[in-house]
């Protein structure tokens, strides 16, 4: 019985120690809640006193390293989908800025990214489609060859 009872006991205190990565929907669950403090520092400024501002301040520092760590959590749990990997392409790497304009080799249906949610990216408009350029991610429109948007360095 005892045995029982100090196991129980080491269980109950290491348990809470383990690291869980967070899912998806708690990581934008607390993005809300970082703008939420966000607006209430704001508000503090504008019609509170200088220690309402500082605690809020401190709690919004908090809340932002908080969010950095659970999303590189989150980022080193699922490394298989933000792995970085042999591109091959029959192009040497190029950094690309919005506004840029892709001849069609660039982003042909070869290098389309077919499943951007399981990436977290947001779905692409009419005619915009999410590519991948070696370990960036471009928005390109499909149409004109220009880029929309870059994430650099996306896979690592």
């Amino acid at each position: 019985m005892r045995k029982f009872m100090i196991l129980g006991l080491i269980a109950a205190t290491a348990l809470p120690g383990v690291a869980m990565a967070q899912s998806a929907a708690e990581l934008r669950h607390d993005r809300r809640e970082i703008r939420e403090e966000q607006r209430d520092l704001r508000q503090a400024q504008r019609y509170g006193d200088r220690r309402d501002v500082r605690d809020a301040r401190g709690d919004l520092r908090d809340a932002r390293r908080e969010y950095r760590e659970d999303w590189q959590d989150y980022r080193r749990t699922h490394r298989d989908v933000y792995r970085a990997g042999n591109w091959r392409a029959p192009f040497r790497y190029s950094q690309w800025t919005v506004g840029a304009q892709l001849r069609p080799v660039y982003y042909s249906s070869r290098y389309y990214i077919a499943d951007p949610y399981r990436y977290r990216l947001p779905r692409p408009g009419a005619s915009l489609r999410w590519v991948r350029h070696y370990n960036d991610v471009l928005l390109v429109n499909v149409r004109t060859g220009r880029v929309v948007q870059v994430h650099r360095g996306f896979f690592w």
